[in-house]
């Protein structure tokens, strides 16, 4: 596991803001790597020394998890990763289908060709990876549904898909590498609609793909 390096300052509170941030990431890639199995109590101690913080970042690190939607609390008031069950992941991928397809639209035009770009090299990247990353893979589907998402210029319709990408994430689908080629195939469809700014393609794709999510979650989990 790489730590984000602590940066020495003269304030002391730009130092712990940068702990909470190691914290934070190192929460999230460990949750992300199913590290940390849901619904069981995150020991804080236990944390704090792997991750080589104090628990002060630490617990702030993980209320930040919880406002994001990541981790939640038990009976006994100690922090767990939020457990999504089949159900919710797929009515949450429906609600995606339509609202993710919406922002496609809305969205072209107003990204740069350039981040468009470093999207698609980035995927060809990860395509090309062995073993299998899936963190990479994590890392560069945040990155296309992002282009959309954030540059659809609707705030309220970002806050919405933000919060319903973390509970389809959180949802432990099995077999995941089996997702890459489609994932791959399917964002490259989406950015070519993106450049070339039809907004109609873009809406396809982004449904098409989410659609593909669901099928395949019903076909191995279901």
């Amino acid at each position: 596991m790489t730590l984000i390096p602590e940066t020495t300052t003269q304030s002391g509170q730009t130092v712990q803001k940068n702990r909470s941030e190691t914290a934070y990431a190192v929460i999230l890639d460990m949750i992300q790597q199913r590290q940390l199995p849901s619904g069981v109590p995150l020991v804080e101690q236990q944390l704090a020394t792997k991750i080589q913080v104090s628990r002060t970042p630490l617990r702030h690190a993980m209320q930040r998890l919880e406002v994001e939607g990541l981790l939640s609390k038990d009976n006994n008031k100690s922090f767990i990763v939020r457990k999504v069950e089949l159900k919710e992941y797929l009515q949450s991928l429906r609600v995606r289908e339509l609202l993710e397809a919406e922002a496609a639209s809305m969205s072209v035009g107003y990204i740069s060709l350039a981040a468009i770009e470093v999207a698609r090299t980035n995927l060809q990247t990860v395509q090309s990876k062995s073993p299998y990353d899936m963190i990479s893979h994590w890392r560069s589907d945040d990155e296309v549904h992002d282009l959309f998402i954030s540059n659809c210029g609707n705030d309220t319709l970002i806050n919405i898909l933000n919060s319903l990408r973390t509970t389809t994430k959180l949802f432990e689908i099995e077999k995941l590498s089996e997702r890459l080629e489609p994932d791959s195939q399917q964002h490259e469809q989406i950015l070519d609609a993106l450049i070339k700014q039809d907004a109609k393609a873009a809406r396809r794709a982004v449904a098409t793909h989410i659609k593909s999510l669901f099928q395949f979650a019903v076909r191995t989990v279901g």
